[in-house]
């Protein structure tokens, strides 16, 4: 039998649990997670925790315990089978993924990105064509929007190597959801990471978004002219390469924002969502005000990624090595690469400012991509 890998999630959220079940996949190897998200005010698995695990679950024909609300210890076995000529994460060959079409509604507004973000790395042990529908929240707190995830995200992985897209029946804001998106993700290779210096400065993709219940006050407009009017273009010598406003069907009112910064190394996203009472033009300040901190930075170490892709990128450093630099060492970046480390990869963290803690400043992260995981 397999040794099962005891993780404790007690100083960790739901992105401890959504990347352990990830690593679970990709290394073929069961585990068993106490203390689910144990650091949170509400601890145990909540509506968009329990769609990934039963998405993922039903993706590999997995045994699964815990697989409930509220449920504090989960354990998962993927318990792939091998095939002939099969490869996994380094190689080591003990089963492939099948691919088909799947649909899950998280029942709330709970984040399809964030279930996205989980699937993507199983790109990597697909064997065929993998389609998942989702219905829940595409542009809700806590979570990247949808168009960051479309927009900043996938255009890195594709240069990465991933082959995937995103089909958008409809947008879901928060508090209804109701959102419907479907990942097609096909059978992958990628390549090592390498983002250690931000290259020169190209310019700014904006992206705003309304629902139709807001159109007939102009708020993707608003929100559109005051990112741009905070924004620090003529200082940075930069120019607006894409506005794209839309409106769009939602069963709630909502809107987002997404400003991608594309530079020589890659692209870095910032991103505001709307709340009730704030001005259209505040939500693309807030956003702006973020990408002006990250043109702030200068030097040789500067990161050349937001801090929500340095989290989200670390899986795939896993998956064939590489040194990416991040902004900040944040609580997801530090459990991500605790977790990496628990299925045996060798992760070294080196901050700029020569502390090994978390830290205000950047770091360079780097896994060796002959660690037999």
């Amino acid at each position: 039998m397999p040794t099962v890998r005891e993780l404790d999630g007690a100083n960790a959220g739901g992105q401890f649990v959504r990347t352990a079940l990830t690593l679970s996949v990709l290394a073929n190897e069961p585990v068993r997670i106490d203390n689910v998200r144990g650091d949170r005010s509400t601890p145990g698995l909540r509506h968009q925790h329990l769609a990934v695990l039963e998405t993922m679950a039903e993706l590999c024909e997995a045994d699964v315990s815990g697989a409930e609300l509220g449920a504090e210890t989960v354990a998962f076995d993927p318990g792939l089978e091998s095939t002939d000529g099969a490869t996994d994460w380094h190689g080591r060959g003990p089963g492939r993924l099948s691919g088909g079409e799947y649909e899950v509604d998280i029942g709330t507004a709970g984040s399809a990105t964030l279930l996205f973000d989980s699937l993507l790395p199983l790109a990597t042990v697909l064997d065929s064509q993998l389609s998942v529908t989702v219905t829940g929240g595409t542009d809700v707190p806590f979570s990247p929007p949808l168009d960051y995830s479309r927009y900043v995200k996938l255009p890195l992985l594709r240069r990465l190597g991933l082959t995937a897209a995103y089909e958008v029946d409809r947008r879901g804001f928060y508090p209804d959801g109701g959102g419907r998106v479907t990942l097609q993700l096909a059978p992958s290779s990628l390549d090592p990471v390498d983002l250690t210096e931000r290259g020169d400065l190209e310019g700014v993709r904006l992206y705003s978004t309304e629902s139709a219940s807001l159109a007939d006050r102009d708020v993707a407009f608003r929100q559109a002219e005051g990112a741009l009017e905070r924004l620090s273009l003529d200082e940075f010598g930069l120019e607006v390469l894409e506005r794209r406003e839309t409106t769009v069907a939602s069963p709630s009112p909502g809107t987002a924002i997404v400003l991608r910064l594309d530079h020589g190394s890659g692209v870095a996203g910032f991103a505001a969502l709307g709340e009730r009472g704030k001005p259209a033009e505040r939500v693309g300040e807030d956003a702006a005000d973020c990408l002006n901190r990250f043109l702030g930075e200068s030097g040789p170490r500067t990161a050349p990624v937001d801090r929500h892709l340095a989290d989200q990128l670390l899986v795939s450093l896993a998956l064939e090595g590489g040194r990416v630099r991040v902004p900040a060492v944040t609580d997801h970046v530090a459990s991500s690469c605790e977790l990496l480390a628990a299925f045996g990869a060798t992760v070294d963290i080196v901050c700029d400012d020569d502390e090994r803690a978390e830290t205000d400043g950047s770091a360079l992260i780097s896994v060796d991509s002959t660690t037999d995981l």
